[in-house]
């Protein structure tokens, strides 16, 4: 187990060194900053003045070596817009963040397993296939798309949750909804289809012949044994939904670190977008840790590939 991990953790540490460099010369594309928060009449000097107080005169190779040699530290660089540390800021987003992602992935997982193995006991029938239409349907719709409609019914039309911001739970409903489709809608699929396989396994007629109660037979015997792709593509899902949150933080004015991240884009404030890059990368970084770590519990084959 322990060299498993270290295999693991090893493939994933390239991937991060790898991300870190693209996103700091990717992200300075965007132009410079001086262009942004300088006035239009400032002269050339201050320009000139802004640029050196900020260290962006220097060789780019320099200021990547500072910014690389500073993450050994724990030193992310500092706002250029708020004038404090970019990784203070972006951990203060995280939590609204992770609480959104936790909600929905919980929601997720316990409606599509039940809906999953509702469809599964009578394949092809009735329930099964109203089943099946309605989690393609939700796996399906864009996201961007399935937002703004949901404003234009329940926040513009019917006014009975508001259109953007933070505040009680009436503000979580929309993007939850909104985010909660897509995963429901895969994730029904796969325990589906685990469970139509487990339900036929010879262990489970056993379980039958036994007089084992149908209930105990669903969620024990079958669900327990159907749980490694169940748990794939729900670690998936969680590990996209940090990725796929961008747009729709964005849509609902959430304050996020997905909001946030695109706010830093749109100002240039370099620190705080490497800074949102190097965490976020990390939290996937950990996640997949956990989730190849399940796996190996689950199926002890997988620690020997």
């Amino acid at each position: 187990m322990g060299n498993f991990v270290l295999a693991r953790m090893a493939q994933s540490l390239i991937s991060l060194i790898g991300l870190v460099v693209l996103v700091f010369f990717l992200v300075r594309l965007t132009g410079s900053p001086a262009d942004l928060y300088l006035p239009d009449d400032a002269s050339e000097a201050a320009r000139q003045e802004y640029i050196r107080i900020h260290g962006l005169d220097r060789p780019m190779i320099v200021q990547f070596w500072e910014f690389f040699s500073g993450l050994f530290r724990l030193d992310l660089g500092e706002s250029l817009r708020q004038a404090r540390p970019a990784a203070q800021i972006v951990l203060e987003a995280y939590p609204t963040s992770l609480k959104l992602a936790g909600l929905t992935m919980l929601i997720s997982i316990i409606g599509a397993v039940l809906l999953g193995v509702w469809a599964a006991v009578r394949p092809t029938g009735l329930l099964d296939r109203v089943i099946s239409i309605l989690s393609l349907a939700s796996a399906s719709a864009p996201n961007f798309w399935v937002a703004l409609t949901l404003i234009s019914v329940f926040a513009v039309w019917l006014r009975v949750v508001p259109t953007s911001g933070i505040g009680g739970w009436e503000y979580w409903i929309l993007p939850i909804t909104v985010l909660t489709l897509r995963p429901l809608g895969l994730l029904a699929q796969v325990v589906r289809e685990a469970m139509i396989r487990a339900l036929t396994a010879p262990y489970v007629r056993t379980a039958k012949s036994k007089g084992v109660p149908f209930r105990s037979v669903l969620f024990v015997h079958a669900l327990r044994n159907a749980s490694l792709p169940i748990l794939t593509m729900a670690g998936n899902q969680a590990v996209g939904f940090i990725n796929g949150s961008v747009v729709i933080e964005s849509i609902f004015g959430f304050p996020g670190v997905g909001k946030l991240m695109i706010d830093a884009i749109q100002q240039r404030d370099f620190a705080v977008v490497q800074a949102g890059v190097v965490i976020t990368a990390v939290v996937i970084f950990l996640m997949n840790i956990l989730i190849d770590v399940a796996y190996a519990l689950l199926d002890p084959r997988i620690r020997h590939k």
